[in-house]
């Protein structure tokens, strides 16, 4: 259903490496029970793994199997950004808050309760593949009177350049080793700014919600 046109701004938030460390988690859980040497070459995440014991290739298949069991059974190693949960809260303060997450609609309500066993109370959207569709439904859904998305995937920005153009876009990735090593969606032009660190991510945001210049 529809909100009405006197709805608030509203943010729309990635969870892994925007508020939850993912990458560092899941190399200590390949490497602690599945026998998975985890190190990232470049920015090919499919190339980052490796059986310890051979140091052959772990193949794309049995990739995607780990990662979901790591959601399945894992998820209470993530832990957040330094900054996240105080800049959730400050922005939930002026504007609705929600996360759209790239993971299967299975992991829905496990992903709800682990944000708010992080104290985060938030409405999660799940979604695979490019975030523009989704992101076109939430804004329809929500109708704010001003939006902005977080995520720390380039194509994502590319995506919601092309579905949701009104959307202020902030290219966000609070891992440190991830960060240097992905596409910039703001070198791109799809993203509106490009920031890794919550100090200077929420005052911008903030910014792109009061409407000021940028």
């Amino acid at each position: 259903m529809s909100r009405s046109a006197a709805a608030r701004p509203l943010v729309i938030s990635d969870c892994d490496e925007v508020l939850l460390h993912m990458i560092a988690p899941f190399r200590a859980w390949l490497d602690e029970t599945q026998g998975v040497t985890f190190s990232m070459k470049g920015n090919d995440f499919a190339r980052s793994m490796t059986w310890t014991d051979t140091a052959e290739p772990v193949e794309p298949s049995e990739i995607w199997r780990l990662l979901n069991l790591f959601f399945c059974e894992a998820m209470d190693r993530q832990y957040p950004i330094a900054g996240a949960i105080e800049a959730m809260g400050a922005l939930g303060e002026v504007a609705d808050v929600v996360v759209l997450t790239n993971l299967g609609d299975e992991h829905q309500q496990r992903r709800t309760a682990q944000l708010l066993d992080h104290g985060l109370n938030l409405k999660v959207y799940t979604n695979l593949g490019p975030k523009g569709p989704a992101l076109r439904r939430i804004l329809d859904e929500y109708r704010p009177s001003r939006a902005v998305f977080i995520d720390d995937i380039a194509h994502h920005h590319n995506s919601a350049a092309e579905h949701a153009p009104e959307l202020g876009r902030l290219h966000f990735c609070g891992e440190p080793e991830l960060a240097p090593l992905i596409a910039c969606a703001h070198s791109a032009g799809h993203a509106h700014a490009r920031i890794d660190a919550w100090p200077q991510a929420l005052p911008w945001l903030l910014g792109r919600i009061n409407g000021d210049p940028e």
